[in-house]
């Protein structure tokens, strides 16, 4: 198998099907603007600098154009099925460790977002601009979760923002819940409104409690700026 195709025409096909509840998602797939990296197994640090050199290049190719719909996804070669909890910890070490190249590369955290991963306004950065970020696995109990292999979808908070400055946001959303909600059965109990409850509880795609604790540690903790409209989530 060459994995720097069929990986993607997988996914494409996975996010392809009719269904799939996440119109952002086919937007970039339907546009080609999705970029991948190929992963070696997700519980390895092997390919963490080409995802950190990816994510950069990704950040700063943004900033230039602001084209809209677009992600980066990554993909774990690595066919083992894991739990939801061994993929949620596999998920934070990765981010953990993205994160302290990402700082060791010189780059600040997006000081419109929150560092702390318990704060409402979190999200990460990588190439000093905020992403969210979506796990998908084998083991998922949400079906919009449930692909082949294990990955993780990277996209930009700035898209979401300038969704909801152009009032086209919340009725993307209700669409997005509703579509998921006919597919699976069921409405993601996870997809709370962002600035209600850090978005880090959403990222493995688990269902969780309110005693949930993220095991992300920042090395900046920054709160986002005064103000700002929080209303905001995937």
């Amino acid at each position: 198998m060459n994995m720097a195709t069929e990986l993607p025409d997988a996914f494409e096909k996975f996010i392809g099907q009719p269904d799939y509840p996440c119109l952002g998602a086919k937007s970039a797939v339907g546009k080609n603007q999705i970029e991948y990296v190929i992963a070696r197994d997700i519980r390895s640090a092997w390919d963490d600098l080409t995802i950190i050199e990816a994510l950069g290049k990704f950040a700063s190719e943004y900033t230039k154009f602001r084209t809209m719909f677009q992600s980066l996804v990554v993909i774990f070669q690595s066919e083992e099925v894991l739990t939801e909890e061994a993929f949620e910890h596999a998920l934070w070490d990765r981010l953990q460790s993205l994160h302290d190249k990402d700082e060791f590369h010189g780059f600040a955290y997006d000081g419109s977002v929150a560092a702390e991963p318990s704060h409402p306004e979190f999200s990460l950065s990588f190439g000093g601009q905020a992403f969210f970020a979506v796990g998908l696995h084998p083991g998922a109990s949400r079906q919009a979760r449930r692909f082949s292999r294990n990955a993780i979808v990277f996209n930009l908070h700035d898209q979401f923002e300038r969704l909801r400055a152009a009032g086209k946001y919340e009725n993307m959303r209700a669409k997005i819940l509703q579509r998921d909600k006919d597919w699976t059965g069921s409405i993601n109990p996870m997809l709370a409104v962002h600035g209600s409850v850090s978005e880090a509880r959403q990222y493995s795609g688990r269902a969780v409690g309110e005693d949930w604790q993220c095991t992300f540690r920042p090395h900046q903790w920054q709160d986002a700026a005064s103000g700002r409209d929080t209303n905001r989530s995937e």
